[in-house]
């Protein structure tokens, strides 16, 4: 086994460093802010301009380029530059399946709340 590796036989409290969990703390903290939330669902499933965020989320360019910077050193989002645009994508599958899950697990809530 590498150094520094954990198995996943262990519980999850006991696989992080301290290190590592205050890194987990801080992406939650950056996903925390309901705008940086909205940017980063905007790039769950395809990639996307800081341009085009900022109009569909109701947002200017500089607040949305500002949160990307914040998401970007963070590893929550990723930028593929194409010709003189930068477009953003959550690459990281770790991160798409807790995003994908967590919307799921809102959505159910909000429709089991209509149903009662």
């Amino acid at each position: 086994m590498q150094k520094g590796s954990a198995p996943k036989d262990k519980p999850a409290h006991l696989r992080l460093s301290e290190d590592q969990t205050t890194e987990l703390a801080d992406m939650f903290r950056l996903m925390s802010d309901p705008s940086r939330l909205r940017i980063i669902l905007a790039c769950l499933d395809t990639s996307t301009s800081v341009g085009d965020m900022a109009a569909a989320l109701g947002l200017s360019p500089s607040l949305v380029s500002h949160h990307l910077r914040l998401l970007r050193a963070g590893r929550l989002i990723q930028a593929e530059r194409r010709g003189n645009r930068v477009f953003y994508l959550i690459t990281d599958e770790h991160i798409r399946r807790v995003l994908s899950d967590m919307v799921d697990h809102v959505a159910e809530e909000s429709e089991g709340d209509l149903e009662a």
